[in-house]
């Protein structure tokens, strides 16, 4: 599957290389390398339509006979002949059926699954920068409602295109041989039914790709405002949030009844042109049965093809519409697949040494970020952290302690200057690799839905359950989590909303505490702490940084005043640097911080 998946981003960025938009149904190339895969499947499929094809087009013969021989006296005895031979095509007919249907479905199911995880492996790899600027409900659009009408064309419109235009060109063939003079008609007549299909065809294609924009809308703001629920109940924000989605469903509703309305002309512009073709052709040849050029069995069996050839117009016109949308969602599949993360790992990457004590040197490092490029959020910061100390990042908001957080992790490259880990710039290492020797705590930690074993197990996926056990212990998690009724295996839901602050912050620290990283980044993991959970955490936070190399962010400077290194940042400067008692000595930004805290403070108290 892997290796599919591979193919399937090559064959897109091909594709797509040179052009922004697709004019035709070459976006649906896309989905040849899948299609590969599954060719004994295909070939299977293809057997059974050829043979329900066969069986139908064997149905017009019959009927020949049975009004040219089968209605006299003389040939009275031959009847049940036509009638046992339409009986036996029925029983072909419909196994062939049967079996064309299951491959084509399993071909549609298996196919739109590896689609799926293709996609969805590429767009976990790409950089932070994706999606500061791409909303997630657009990428579960196309996850889901554009793989969903590739499935539809893969599992069912193909099919029954291949089958239409198989029967079209046997009952066109079929029909030459019934007569040459009314094939010729059909012939001429044809190019009334092509000519608006292929016209509304390209319109339906374009309405399509709007129609498919609108949906994604509305699932982007659907998942904006579900996953910021409680701040628009808060708010009180429920009527204005209704009334936005509901302009986002109907606009999208007014462009898929726009297409609908194309869709439905075309039906019956290509219905009606084919069907008057065939009464037209119909009376030519009621006038050669009537001087006795031809037989009425002739006539007959040559209407049955005709009418199989209109139908099969017919069809193609309702599937062709399917196709259009189809490419405009393999487009938008595409424009999501040929985007190439920022951060990648060089061509040959060098390797850390097997023990990483964890050195951290950022030499005059610049960067801003994608949205902001005018604004430096890191202004030439230069600092070093030696194997196991502890550091405290300090300064006023957007003075770049989170950015240095993002740059170690390498979620961006820093513009100018260098970033190394002991000794090796990480710029020539693996970003996987990078990222396994590094332990991050957040302040606002995410748990996911699953078990609690499964959310410590996140830390490291191969962890057995005394290992899970000893992480929450030295985490100080395992109190409140052997007094839930399943213990280690309680489900938790979405975003741990089931869990306090204080136990999820616990539950990330016990997370981190498996991953044994040797680096160790904490962004204030006792910020929104009550008391008691604060010397909970802070206990779990000790053991965790004991031999570790620790970075933390510190908004509270009550919780960092024991650390003997403090750096003091301000608009992507280092300003300061020094233990607690020094920077307030020194005045400065730091002191100015810390006599606003502890005077709030000393009034509160």
């Amino acid at each position: 599957m892997a290796g599919s998946g591979q193919e399937f981003v090559d064959e897109v960025g091909r594709l797509a290389q040179g052009r922004a938009k697709a004019r035709s149904l070459s976006s649906l190339r896309v989905l040849v390398p899948f299609l590969a895969r599954y060719r004994w499947h295909i070939v299977g499929a293809g057997v059974a339509l050829l043979c329900s094809s066969a069986a139908t087009l064997t149905v017009p013969w019959a009927l020949r006979g049975m009004i040219d021989h089968g209605f006299n006296r003389a040939d009275a005895a031959r009847i049940g002949h036509y009638f046992l031979l339409l009986l036996l095509v029925a029983v072909v007919l419909g196994l062939a059926t049967g079996v064309r249907y299951y491959f084509v479905t399993w071909i549609g199911e298996r196919v739109i699954a590896d689609i799926r995880r293709a996609v969805f492996a590429h767009v976990l790899r790409l950089s932070p920068a994706f999606f500061e600027q791409t909303r997630t409900g657009e990428v579960l659009s196309r996850l889901t409602a554009d793989t969903t009408l590739i499935q539809t064309v893969i599992g069912s419109s193909a099919s029954i295109a291949l089958r239409n235009l198989v029967m079209l060109t046997g009952a066109l063939v079929l029909m030459i041989l019934s007569s040459l003079k009314l094939s010729l008609l059909v012939m001429i007549t044809v190019p009334l039914v092509m000519i608006p299909l292929l016209g509304l065809g390209r319109w339906v294609r374009r309405l399509s790709r709007k129609s498919q924009d609108s949906i994604a809308s509305i699932a982007a703001r659907a998942a904006e405002t579900l996953n910021a629920v409680q701040t628009v109940q808060a708010f009180t924000h429920e009527a204005r949030d209704s009334r936005l989605f509901a302009a986002d469903v109907e606009a999208s509703f007014a462009m898929a009844i726009s297409r609908t309305r194309v869709r439905a002309g075309m039906t019956v512009v290509v219905t009606i042109a084919a069907f008057a073709c065939i009464v037209a052709i119909l009376w030519v040849g009621a006038q050669d049965v009537i001087a006795g050029h031809m037989s009425g069995g002739e006539l007959a069996q040559f209407l049955f093809y005709a009418v199989l050839v209109a139908s099969g117009f017919g069809a193609l016109s309702e599937t062709f519409g399917d196709l259009q949308r189809a490419a405009g969602a393999s487009e938008r599949l595409a424009e999501l697949m040929r985007t190439v993360p920022e951060i990648s790992a060089p061509a040959l990457p060098r390797r850390l040494a097997a023990k990483v004590e964890g050195r951290v040197c950022f030499d005059a490092v610049h960067f801003s970020y994608p949205t902001r490029p005018d604004q430096a959020a890191l202004d030439g910061l230069s600092f070093k952290v030696g194997a196991g100390e502890a550091v405290a990042l300090v300064g006023p908001s957007g003075a770049g302690k989170s950015t240095v957080f993002q740059l170690l992790l390498r979620f961006y490259a820093p513009h100018q200057g260098v970033i190394r880990i002991d000794d090796v710039d990480i710029s020539e290492l693996d970003p996987i690799e990078l990222r396994q020797q590094i332990a991050v705590v957040a302040q606002e930690p995410v748990i996911f839905s699953g078990t609690i074993a499964d959310n410590i197990r996140y830390g490291r996926e191969e962890a057995g359950g005394v290992e899970i056990r000893r992480a929450a212990e030295a985490a100080a998690a395992a109190e409140f989590i052997e007094q839930l009724p399943q213990g280690y295996d309680t489900l938790l839901g979405e975003r741990g909303i089931t869990l306090s602050g204080g136990q999820r912050q616990r539950l990330a620290i016990a997370r981190a505490m498996l991953r044994d990283a040797p680096l160790l980044l904490l962004d204030e993991a006792t910020s929104a702490l009550d008391a008691q959970n604060e010397r909970l955490v802070q206990q779990g936070l000790a053991n965790l940084m004991a031999d570790r190399t620790t970075l933390i962010i510190a908004h509270r400077l009550a919780t960092i005043q024991k650390l003997k290194r403090i750096l003091v940042l301000d608009r992507g400067r280092l300003v300061g640097e020094g233990s607690h008692a020094e920077l307030v000595a020194d005045g400065g930004l730091y002191a100015r911080l810390a006599d606003l805290q502890f005077a709030s403070a000393r009034k509160v108290s």
